[in-house]
């Protein structure tokens, strides 16, 4: 069977905000799109964290229940939720999955990987999936060469990376803490 993947999930930090914004589209094997209007960012924790996640379908939706799980038990608190998930991650031995997933809250910004990784990004800018490269790099040339909003910053990296990458489109989920 095909594997369903291939999106771009980008994220900024800037002035006090925090946006994830990521693509639409589903991508079966090489070839087709299977679904053009899909969610990959969302809200958890009564709307105070945002995640977007990237990778194999069933891993990514795998790693946000086991994520959600953490941040009911630790009183939404991302960075202990994070490396508690990390633990339960790495002994359970999940070592086939294969997605990312971006987290913030109001303070911090994450990258979690299904094999147990945690990193902050050291500029407030990442990206994950197909398309991530093509966004981290435009996120990271407008936060350096302009004063748009973090919002405005990630919108307009997903339109260049949706212009390059063959898996990702122009149907934008954008969120905001």
């Amino acid at each position: 069977m095909e594997q369903f993947k291939g999106t771009t999930i980008v994220a900024v930090k800037k002035d006090g905000k925090t946006v994830i914004a990521g693509d639409g589209q589903v991508t079966m094997g090489q070839s087709v799109i299977f679904k053009s209007k899909t969610h990959k960012v969302r809200r958890l924790f009564n709307d105070k964290v945002v995640v977007g996640f990237a990778g194999g379908t069933a891993d990514a939706f795998f790693m946000c229940e086991e994520f959600e799980k953490m941040l009911n038990k630790y009183s939404g608190s991302l960075m202990r939720s994070a490396v508690e998930y990390a633990k339960n991650i790495r002994s359970a031995g999940h070592n086939n999955a294969e997605a990312l997933m971006i987290v913030a809250d109001k303070t911090t910004l994450l990258i979690l990987s299904c094999m147990g990784d945690v990193i902050e990004p050291d500029d407030g800018v990442c990206a994950i999936g197909s398309g991530g490269n093509f966004a981290l790099s435009a996120a990271r040339a407008l936060i350096q060469n302009t004063n748009l909003s973090a919002k405005d910053i990630a919108i307009k990296s997903l339109e260049i990376a949706s212009d390059i990458c063959v898996y990702t489109n122009k149907n934008f989920v954008v969120e905001e803490v």
